[in-house]
């Protein structure tokens, strides 16, 4: 990162930095204006202090919510340090970490993109960095004082690491040891073929699971044996703060708890999504950016069908947008005649969804979430409906590469050997294919 930040083009790393600037202050005044309560940053700081103190950490109540701890006791572990800090200096802190953040992630997503050129990379950082706040899951994250930003940048610098590295997998392992969800990336791993990666990542989980035993013994086997599983804890499915696909259900069923219709359709969704993402990745030889649409394909599952995704867990848009970007970017390089805007039309349709903020624009409060009609359905669940037609683009995306390159949609066994060398050999050479227009 220091050699492409040395051979940026100044007079762009200048410009986006002015830009960047404006949007940050522009972003501060509406902060002030809208109240900023950081809600979740204050639970964090009751979990460590409960933990330092030697307090019940799943008996604490906090805010004028009465908010519990939903965490592993290993995050509460982590949360310590925010004790030794006042709340006021704890929210421009975490608002600031959150924006750097926000930029390690953009750059995470442009390395698994393989896109822009390294040189323009910083430039790109920046742009994200002082963009991406108006985008309501980094918004929300932010005024909320999350930990998305922590979880996301774990994912994607184990992702981005290269698959020979001994210790891939371990980022997964934290971050699942954190919120658990980040788990789902290691069954990926495992069905894309890395499965010494999968079980760091595995054994990585269970290291975090002893640390939490060894520390804090009545709170792991508190939170393994009754609170993971009392969904009161974390939330109402029905209101429109969730943007899972059980969610969804539930406000279009009018019903809080929408039952199997809804876990069925979860498990359809789990197993299309993860087969979409699996052969996305296998697809390497004929699919540019193959591994960046595997990723974002399996990160939109699990959101999909998690029970609850609140919508700040949609962080998940920023390498969306990335890769949809390096699409459009790819597309309008191409000679004239041969030019289409179909990119720029789903890049530009995705970035408006995820800045509309609509969800909260539709009535939300108490039984309104269960009484929405037909109309209202659209705005109040955006994410899913975004979620499910990446899916169904990812999939035609790959069909289309695979028929015109006179492969089967689905390897055959005989095939594997063949199949297995070219990915091998397509992912040995992905730095070079980094490097041309075609792959940018």
């Amino acid at each position: 990162m220091r050699e492409a930040l040395r051979a940026a083009p100044r007079r762009e790393l200048r410009k986006a930095s002015l830009v960047a600037g404006v949007s940050l202050l522009c972003y501060a005044v509406v902060r002030h204006f809208i109240g900023t309560s950081m809600v979740d940053m204050i639970v964090y700081r009751a979990e460590g202090a409960a933990v330092a103190g030697g307090h019940d950490l799943y008996a604490l109540r906090v805010t004028q919510w009465n908010l519990p701890a939903t965490y592993p006791p290993f995050a509460a572990m982590l949360f310590v340090p925010t004790t030794w800090f006042p709340v006021g200096f704890l929210r421009v802190a975490i608002t600031i970490g959150n924006i750097a953040l926000l930029g390690l992630t953009a750059l995470f997503a442009f390395r698994l993109a393989g896109w822009p050129r390294r040189e323009l990379r910083p430039v790109g950082v920046v742009l994200v960095a002082g963009l991406g706040v108006w985008l309501e899951p980094v918004f929300t994250t932010l005024r909320y004082g999350q930990i998305n930003l922590i979880l996301i940048c774990l994912v994607l610098w184990d992702l981005t690491t290269p698959d020979s590295r001994k210790w891939k997998g371990v980022g997964i392992g934290i971050a699942a040891g954190m919120k658990l969800t980040p788990g789902f990336f290691a069954v990926y791993l495992l069905l894309t073929g890395r499965i010494r990666a999968a079980f760091t990542a595995g054994f990585t989980f269970l290291a975090t699971f002893a640390i939490g035993t060894l520390v804090l013994p009545d709170a792991t086997w508190g939170f393994w044996t009754k609170y993971l599983y009392d969904s009161s804890r974390v939330g109402k499915t029905e209101i429109v703060d969730n943007q899972s696909l059980r969610g969804v259900a539930a406000r279009f069923l009018h019903l809080a708890d929408p039952g199997s219709a809804a876990t069925l359709a979860a498990a359809a969704i789990a197993v299309g999504g993860l087969a979409v993402a699996t052969l996305t990745y296998r697809s390497a030889p004929w699919l540019p950016r193959s591994e960046a649409w595997g990723v974002c394909c399996a990160a939109v599952t699990a959101l999909l069908i998690s029970p609850i995704s609140w919508t700040h867990h949609w962080v998940w848009c920023v390498p969306i947008v990335v890769l949809l970007a390096a699409e459009a970017s790819h597309e309008r390089s191409r000679p004239a005649e041969v030019r289409h805007r179909r990119w720029r039309v789903v890049l530009w349709l995705t970035v408006v969804g995820f800045c509309s903020f609509s969800m909260w624009l539709v009535p939300h409060k108490g039984i309104t979430n269960l009484q929405m009609g037909l109309l209202k359905q659209l705005p109040a669940g955006m994410y899913p409906w975004i979620g499910i037609c990446f899916l169904v683009v990812a999939a035609v995306r790959v069909g289309s590469r695979r028929r015109a390159a006179g492969q089967p949609l689905v390897p055959l066994p005989g095939q594997r050997g063949i199949l297995g060398a070219m990915a091998t050999a397509a992912a040995a050479g992905a730095p070079e294919r980094q490097r041309t227009p075609a792959a940018r």
